[in-house]
C-alpha cells in the first residue's frame, strides 16, 4: 500500500485522516447527508418549534437548537478530517501487511485462523473485522510478512499469531 497525499500542502496543526478510497467516499457521503438533509430536518424542526410561541418555555425549540449545534460541529469535525485525509492505495506486489491489507491470521493457541482487514482509525469496525493499524493487534502486524510470528498483549493476555495469508 502506499498512501498518497489529497491535497499537497500540509498543515502540521491537525492530524491526518488514514482512510481506504471506500472510507473517503463514505465519509463525503455522510458530510454531504448531514449538510443537506439534516440540515433541513431541524431547520424544519426549529421552524414548527417557534410556531408554538413563548421560546423562553419552548422544549422542543430548545432540543432542535442543541441538535442544530451538535449537528454543526459534526459538520466541522468531518470537514476538517476531509481536510487532512491520506487516501490508502494499493499497491500490487507488497509483501508485508500494510494499510488496506487484508490479512490472514492464525492464533497458535487455538488454532482459529481469522481474517483482518488493516484501516485507518476513522474506519475500525470490529464487526466487519476491520482492524486498526494502532490497536495491538494492527501495531503487532503491520509491515510483517507472511510466516511471520506476532505476540500481542491484551487485556486478556498475550496472543500469537502467525501470518497465514496477505491479501490486497
Amino acid at each position: 500500500m502506499i498512501i498518497k497525499d489529497k491535497d499537497k500542502k500540509k498543515e502540521m496543526l491537525f492530524d491526518e485522516t488514514i482512510l481506504t478510497k471506500e472510507g473517503y467516499e463514505k465519509l463525503k457521503e455522510e458530510l454531504e447527508f448531514l449538510k443537506n438533509d439534516s440540515r433541513e430536518d431541524i431547520a424544519e424542526r426549529i421552524k414548527v418549534a417557534i410556531s408554538f410561541g413563548d421560546l423562553s418555555e419552548n422544549s422542543e425549540y430548545e432540543d432542535a437548537k442543541r441538535e442544530q449545534s451538535y449537528l454543526e460541529g459534526k459538520i466541522a469535525e468531518l470537514e476538517k478530517k476531509l481536510q487532512h485525509v491520506k487516501i490508502i492505495e494499493e499497491e500490487l506486489d507488497s509483501k508485508k501487511v500494510k494499510l488496506g491489507s487484508r490479512v490472514k491470521v492464525q492464533n497458535l493457541e487455538t488454532s482459529d485462523e481469522v481474517i483482518f482487514t488493516i484501516v485507518g482509525s476513522m474506519e475500525f469496525d470490529p464487526d466487519n473485522l476491520k482492524i486498526s493499524n494502532v490497536s495491538p493487534v494492527g501495531k503487532a502486524i503491520l509491515d510483517k510478512k507472511v510466516g511471520s510470528t506476532v505476540k500481542v498483549k491484551l487485556p486478556i493476555g498475550t496472543i500469537q499469531y502467525k501470518i497465514i495469508e496477505i491479501m490486497q
